[in-house]
C-alpha cells in the first residue's frame, strides 16, 4: 500500500457529510474516482464515525504505519 497524498484523498471526500462511516467514505471517494489505492486504503479503516477530514487522514496514517 503506498503513501496517500492528504490533499488527493480531501478531494475523493468533498461533499461528506460528518461524523460519516467508513463505508460512507468509501462509497464517496468511488464516486468521485479515486484510484483502486485509495479505495483499497479507505477499506483498511477501522470500522467507526470518523468525526472530520483530519480523522480519517490520521487514521490513515496509523493503517499505513501498521502494514510497513
Amino acid at each position: 500500500m503506498s503513501q496517500i497524498n492528504p490533499i488527493q484523498l480531501q478531494k475523493f471526500l468533498k461533499g461528506v457529510d460528518y461524523p460519516a462511516s467508513k463505508n460512507t467514505l468509501f462509497e464517496n471517494a468511488k464516486k468521485m474516482g479515486a484510484d483502486e489505492n485509495v479505495c483499497s486504503s479507505l477499506e483498511q479503516l477501522p470500522d467507526e464515525q470518523y468525526e472530520a477530514p483530519v480523522d480519517v487522514s490520521q487514521a490513515l496514517s496509523k493503517e499505513q504505519k501498521k502494514h510497513h
